[in-house]
């Protein structure tokens, strides 16, 4: 498969952290299928809504048997919330009922806000070879659910890839690090999404709002969580949970060995969540409604908005 040029920049400012949060706890993620029988790793599910809010949902996906992925996922509806998937290789083309299409490529993220509602899907254009990477749902605050959805292609070169002083690299898909500001900018849940290749012994630092809900997610290698001698192994195809220590200013995190992660963190909504498979609400009457809305046929019929 051919290999995305991604543009590494220097880091223009370095991460303080005095303290650094500790890991609450380790979850493994769950294996299930979805869409047209695509096998993947469900790693933030319902039950920690709550703890990682406004985060609803992170899936793990990557293979290379094309027999795990090769029906994709069909047209399906989501209302509510957003999708950041991001791709670490392969190709897979979403279309939408609000006009939008892209073609999402190696190391290329693409960013949809379902809003009042969308139809899409996503589909593979590749037969055979690897298919990794991840999707995360985002929630929208109650002022914000109903929005006209909108949809953005981000090409891997238009990822910011930082070149850390001291070895390895941190993409930037939304949130800035090491003074460098991502593709992305949320108002409200004000997310931070980061993919760091880290080589073994090595450390990242990284300045995070007291009052952001975090997490790790490992999928290459193994990494230690915490300061100094008091820090705890995060191992591949683990997610660790950060502790809210209201004394913490950020997070330091070593590679054993060589490693990649995710880190993910944003401002929690702190508002009721009712969700109903592809639907998050905010009530039960919400959901109803919801439902009579998508049988109806009322998301198709929403005009496209201006991708921001």
């Amino acid at each position: 498969m051919e290999t995305t040029r991604i543009q590494t920049v220097p880091a223009t400012a370095a991460e303080t952290v005095q303290r650094s949060r500790s890991v609450d706890r380790v979850v493994r993620g769950i294996a299930t299928s979805d869409g047209a029988g695509v096998k993947l790793t469900r790693v933030l599910t319902q039950n920690l809504q709550r703890r990682l809010d406004p985060f609803l949902m992170l899936d793990a996906f990557g293979t290379d048997n094309k027999d795990d992925y090769i029906g994709g996922f069909p047209d399906h509806p989501h209302r509510g919330f957003e999708t950041i998937t991001y791709m670490l290789a392969g190709r897979m083309r979403h279309r939408d009922s609000a006009g939008h299409e892209g073609l999402l490529e190696n190391g290329g993220a693409q960013w949809m806000v379902a809003g009042a509602g969308v139809v899409h899907s996503e589909l593979p254009e590749q037969e055979d070879g690897r298919m990794e990477g991840f999707q995360l749902w985002l929630n929208l605050p109650a002022a914000d659910k109903m929005t006209a959805p909108w949809y953005r292609d981000m090409p891997a070169a238009a990822i910011p890839t930082v070149a850390l002083p001291s070895g390895g690299t941190v993409r930037v898909l939304a949130g800035a690090s090491h003074g460098v500001a991502g593709a992305m900018t949320r108002p409200v849940t004000e997310p931070l999404y980061l993919d760091v290749q880290l080589p073994s012994g090595q450390t990242f630092a990284q300045a995070l709002p007291a009052g952001h809900n975090a997490f790790i997610y490992v999928y290459r290698g193994a990494v230690t969580v915490g300061n100094a001698g008091d820090g705890a192994v995060v191992e591949a195809q683990r997610m660790g949970v950060l502790d809210n220590a209201g004394q913490a200013d950020g997070v330091v995190i070593r590679a054993d060995e060589d490693a990649s992660f995710l880190l993910i963190a944003g401002q929690p909504l702190n508002e009721p969540i009712a969700q109903y498979g592809p639907f998050v609400m905010n009530t039960q009457d919400q959901i109803y409604q919801t439902l009579a809305d998508y049988r109806d046929g009322r998301f198709a019929s929403i005009p496209a908005s201006q991708a921001v």
